[in-house]
């Protein structure tokens, strides 16, 4: 399996490590997005002790991890009769460990889903027995809200003990690419609209088929393990998914404000506030705001989004044609893909845009703040700005097939006037990127303004 980027996060647990003191890390992050490999990683060069939670009794989990932890410490005996009870366990851990030891428990809302006192254990245990030792506990875990609500929140038995903690996000759009190095920029765009940034699903794709080849392979079988993926996490987060899957089916369609998510699912307002918050701290969905606005958090002006390409993907091409899908049959499914997945893309391109072009503060400004801009009749796909320097850039993201010329330029001019943001005199900047070139007169227009860039396909400036 290539291991890819991820270098923040590794100098954070070795510059741990290197203090030689004991640490209760968490490590928690949506399911497939590499935290395992990440950990192993981690201990590759260190002694240490891996162990995989799953939903069997407790009895028999203490009976693995006995055994784990006796070949770990060539005790025999301990490896044939396990542990009794967690408190065992810890007590065990601490006499034996007199150099800095790593011991990972992976997929810990397992071992409090079978019994609801786990943390408190956990938190005895690391009191009585492990803050002054040298043990590197990692915790790791899938479920978001389980981990964040037994882990990190201030009414958690663990809430005060941990020494760090590791949101793991998804990739990013260039260090997702450098799974297919030999893809050009708009081939890879294909698969990143489709993959995001989840390192198993970029492993999951065929780098010598097209796009089309790889979803009637890889996706649309029923037999493959990314058809029923989205099902499958939500069963895994949520006890009522069939409501949330309405509410994601009708945000990836289109319907983005509030009033349009209850016309569609005709699920009541107080539940679809409830549920909608839920997605949100799950990472499935975002609230976007014009990026302009004094206060994000009481703007009225919110629209949502999906914001994982994967499921947006699926809940347009793979949802809808379930039960043809199921028989074999992808004809409607494949229609479906080539009448709009250029559209998809162009949404997926915008969000890019918004990542890449922090690679070109160097000619613009440092910005602290990226995102959209709206109003009645007007939007503007990219507005970075400074606070602290009064500057903004405007920026436009075109995924279209002919060259951008310098009406797209005079029009995107015409709609900064409207944003009514900082003084009077602050400084302007624009920034065009397209997939498909630049015009002779608009590569002229851009020299001679001087304050405009141009990027093309290949991130570089024109």
């Amino acid at each position: 399996m290539k291991f890819i980027n991820r270098e923040k996060e590794l100098l954070a647990l070795n510059e741990k490590w290197d203090t030689g003191l004991s640490q209760l890390f968490i490590i928690y992050g949506k399911r497939r997005v590499g935290k395992t490999e990440l950990v192993k990683q981690f201990i590759a060069d260190k002694p240490g002790i891996y162990f995989l939670a799953d939903k069997r009794n407790h009895t028999d989990q203490l009976k693995e991890l006995g055994r784990v932890v006796g070949n770990h410490f060539d005790d025999t005996i301990l490896a044939t009769r396990g542990f009794t009870d967690w408190l065992e366990f810890f007590q065990y851990v601490s006499k034996k460990t007199e150099d800095p030891l790593v011991i990972a428990i992976d997929e810990y809302p397992y071992l409090f889903e079978t019994d609801s006192a786990t943390s408190s254990l956990f938190q005895k245990g690391w009191d009585e027995y492990l803050k002054n030792s040298k043990v590197f506990l990692i915790l790791l875990g899938s479920s978001i809200a389980m981990m964040e609500s037994e882990t990190l929140q201030r009414e958690a038995p663990l809430f005060g003990r941990r020494t760090g903690q590791i949101l793991v996000h998804l990739m990013t759009f260039k260090n997702s690419w450098k799974f297919f190095p030999e893809k050009k920029f708009d081939e890879f765009m294909g698969i990143y609209s489709i993959t995001d940034g989840m390192p198993s699903y970029l492993l999951a794709i065929d780098g010598k088929k097209s796009v089309q080849e790889n979803i009637t392979t890889k996706i649309f079988p029923s037999t493959e393990f990314l058809h029923n993926e989205v099902e499958f996490m939500l069963k895994e987060e949520l006890r009522e998914p069939k409501n949330y899957m309405a509410i994601l089916k009708a945000i990836s369609w289109g319907k983005r404000k509030f009033g349009e998510i209850v016309n569609d699912t005709g699920l009541p307002k107080n539940v679809i506030t409830k549920y909608l918050s839920t997605l949100e701290r799950l990472r499935l969905i975002e609230k976007e705001v014009p990026v302009t606005e004094n206060n994000i958090q009481k703007s009225r002006k919110g629209l949502y989004r999906i914001s994982d390409n994967f499921f947006r993907f699926w809940f347009q091409y793979v949802f809808p044609f379930k039960s043809d899908l199921e028989v074999g049959r992808h004809e409607h499914a494949v229609a479906q893909f080539d009448a709009q997945f250029t559209m998809l893309e162009s949404i997926v391109y915008e969000h890019v845009c918004q990542e890449l072009i922090f690679d070109f503060e160097e000619q613009l400004f440092p910005i602290e703040r990226i995102g959209k801009w709206w109003a009645p009749e007007k939007e503007i796909d990219i507005v970075g700005i400074s606070e602290r320097e009064q500057k903004i850039v405007f920026g436009e993201c075109k995924w279209a097939s002919r060259p951008v010329g310098t009406d797209i330029y005079k029009s995107l001019k015409d709609k900064a006037a409207f944003v009514r943001w900082g003084t009077e005199t602050r400084k302007e900047y624009f920034i065009l990127f397209s997939k498909s070139g630049f015009t002779p007169d608009m590569k002229k227009l851009a020299k001679e303004d001087g304050n405009v860039l141009l990027v093309e396909k290949n991130i570089s400036i024109v």
